[in-house]
């Protein structure tokens, strides 16, 4: 009998597992079981070097369907990711993502389909390692412009209001954008209001840096 495994990665106390679940859920996921690495990033560990990821590649057989909330679950490295997706499909599992509703089916014997897909593939693979490096990069600013003004003795200078999302927020926000999810679609998936979505929206470098400068 076919199973559904929901299989989250958690990096930081904010991101919470129960909250990736009820998303999938509400997306219409039935699911069997959930999987989960806590305190693991996607950007140093393939899915292999992670104790419950590679339980993933023991427990999952033919026909079973693996969910994730997006492929940077699975991944923030792009050879990583497609290695990983295509050695599922060789299994015969077929794996969902959350956002954007995307499925990747290895069943297909057409050619064009088996393009389309393997194109998918490659750049949604391309897109979580793009993200990742944009998000590090902006890390590496905020930390850099926090440290000039305490070096300018500045050390109690004001940070600005704290954010109202997390970094886990601001990851979902930033991969429905780029999915062409609309606003009311992504703040119910998020868990915020529209108006905080919108401002993600027109002014993603501002809240990229709010996070970092609080040290979220």
């Amino acid at each position: 009998m076919s199973r559904t495994v929901l299989y989250a990665r958690v990096s930081t106390t904010e991101q919470n597992i129960t909250h990736q679940r009820t998303q999938a859920e509400q997306a219409g996921f039935k699911v069997d079981e959930v999987v989960s690495d806590d305190g693991v990033s996607g950007i140093a560990t393939t899915l292999m070097e992670r104790p419950q990821g590679r339980r993933l590649f023991d427990i999952l057989r033919a026909g079973d369907t693996l969910v994730v909330r997006w492929v940077d679950r699975l991944g923030r490295n792009y050879q990583d990711v497609c290695d990983t997706i295509r050695e599922f499909m060789r299994r015969g599992v077929v794996i969902r993502t959350v956002i954007n509703g995307l499925t990747f089916d290895g069943a297909t014997k057409d050619p064009m389909q088996q393009a389309v897909r393997d194109a998918l593939i490659g750049f949604m693979a391309a897109l979580s390692q793009a993200q990742a490096e944009a998000t590090k990069e902006a890390q590496k600013a905020g930390i850099a412009a926090a440290r000039a003004k305490q070096e300018a003795g500045e050390k109690g200078a004001y940070l600005g209001r704290k954010p109202s999302f997390s970094r886990e927020q601001l990851t979902t926000v930033r991969d429905m954008l780029a999915g062409g999810a609309g606003t009311s679609e992504i703040a119910r998936a998020a868990g915020l209001t529209r108006q905080t979505v919108i401002r993600v929206r027109e002014e993603p470098a501002k809240a990229e840096d709010s996070l970092a400068a609080w040290g979220l």
